[in-house]
């Protein structure tokens, strides 16, 4: 269920104050008594994580990676991302906004929620930037930090393909379908496509299958989503800079306490996977509980969508830790109680001179 909060006043990077309307779906288990887990949605997603319309649904789920019977999974919509339907909660002034705002969004609505402890911040692309602003933000806020396919900075290279992008959506007649299919061929590889598609044509339609592929795309993103939506998050994206300006990552990345577990995509054309391995390298001289692993695959930046097995191996050990916690708290319980219980049969037992 789609739930709202409104966080009045919030002054955002430009010193404008106004509304916020914040819209969001808790799924699993409540989160007084379960490990919170909140999971950032990509460009064009939104807070549907799990379920039959969910975009991580191989991850996220009864019984699966990110179990919803043993954790409480909490996901945001980014404020002005449109999907609760109401226009007039669309941000109009979004180049006022930066990404560590809608970091300190999160923040405000984490404590209306009074949430004090998340067990991880998780997500990819956009939203794996948004937790590594979170955790810049307040790095003590989260046991688990995880950016996959994403970095902690918009590089000249995405601010490149950002521009492209703006231009397309200030000028074309069509510019949600026009941007999304200019998108999508930096989301995936020649390779991917080239394996997809062979250079095989239509059978009804004069075209390329890889140019009905894109069409497609296009139109389905015309359907469900904004313009405005769709220019907030494109410029979302060339803010992203844990460093507030000063370009020294790895100061503010190193005061981060929890465990920050980077994953990569090896064919990553979006955020570079040799930019990811560089903020491992850096960053493990200066922090012991850094790790990263790399997803293999053709497909590019989606690879975090497509390459589920993968990456579900990669998170196990982070979201399985609770098994074994929750083990080693058993079996600690039973054995002070069997000391316990051994004392007072010993003390027993002295009484009646045994």
């Amino acid at each position: 269920m789609l739930q709202e909060l409104c966080l009045k006043d919030f002054e955002n990077s430009a010193g404008t104050v106004q509304d916020i309307y914040l819209s969001f779906q808790q799924f699993g288990q409540n989160p007084d008594t379960a490990p919170v887990v909140l999971i950032n949605h990509a460009l064009t997603g939104n807070s549907q994580i799990t379920g039959k319309l969910g975009w991580w649904t191989n991850i996220v789920g009864p019984g699966k990676c990110i179990d919803t019977e043993k954790f409480s999974i909490l996901a945001f919509n980014i404020p002005g991302n449109g999907f609760n339907g109401k226009k007039e909660h669309l941000i109009d002034n979004y180049k006022e906004f930066t990404l560590a705002d809608i970091a300190k969004i999160q923040a405000l609505a984490l404590q209306q929620l009074k949430i004090e402890k998340l067990f991880a911040i998780i997500g990819g692309s956009i939203g794996g930037a948004l937790a590594w602003e979170l955790a810049a933000l307040k790095p003590d806020l989260a046991e688990n930090i995880m950016p996959i396919a994403t970095d902690y900075k918009a590089t000249d290279w995405v601010l490149a393909n950002c521009k492209v992008q703006e231009q397309i959506l200030n000028n074309s007649k069509e510019p949600v379908k026009d941007a999304r299919m200019h998108a999508m061929t930096f989301y995936r590889t020649p390779q991917s496509l080239s394996k997809k598609f062979n250079r095989t044509k239509e059978e009804v339609k004069p075209c390329y299958k890889v140019e009905g592929w894109l069409q497609y795309h296009g139109d389905k993103l015309e359907e469900r989503f904004q313009l405005a939506s769709y220019k907030l998050m494109n410029h979302l994206l060339t803010t992203i800079d844990i460093s507030k300006g000063s370009e020294n990552y790895l100061e503010t990345a190193k005061k981060i306490e929890g465990n920050i577990h980077i994953v990569t995509v090896n064919s990553d054309w979006f955020f570079l996977a040799d930019e990811n391995w560089d903020t491992y390298v850096n960053l493990s001289l200066v922090k012991n509980n850094v790790s990263i692993h790399e997803i293999r695959s053709i497909h590019g930046h989606d690879a975090f969508l497509i390459e589920a097995a993968q990456l579900a191996r990669f998170l196990k050990p982070v979201f399985g830790s609770i098994n074994k916690e929750a083990e080693t708290r058993a079996k600690l319980e039973t054995e002070i109680f069997n000391t316990q219980a051994n004392g007072n049969w010993a003390v027993s037992n002295s009484r009646v001179g045994i």
